[in-house]
């Protein structure tokens, strides 16, 4: 098991997209006390992820993909996921 929850998310996302670019950024310090918080440090995440899987999908149907592809860790083990997801040619 991965050591961190932005590592599982990164091989999670890798398996299900071979993407060309990954970057995960733990963004929960910017929301230490807010809503969602639960104090594990690993609440609030960015993924920015490009793969040619996207080409055929609107902005909506990737993170949706993205979001599937995490199972069940968006709404039950991270409160909050940004998602950023495009093509190599974008």
């Amino acid at each position: 098991m991965p050591a961190t929850m932005a590592e599982h998310m990164h091989d999670l996302l890798t398996a299900a997209f071979a993407p060309t670019r990954l970057n995960i950024i733990n963004d929960s310090a910017k929301h230490s006390g807010h809503m969602g918080d639960d104090g594990s440090g690993e609440s609030h995440f960015t993924i920015e992820i490009e793969a040619a899987a996207f080409a055929p999908m609107n902005r909506l149907a990737r993170q949706r993909a993205v979001i599937a592809a995490l199972g069940d860790i968006v709404g039950q083990r991270v409160h909050a996921v940004a998602i950023k997801a495009s093509t190599p040619a974008e």
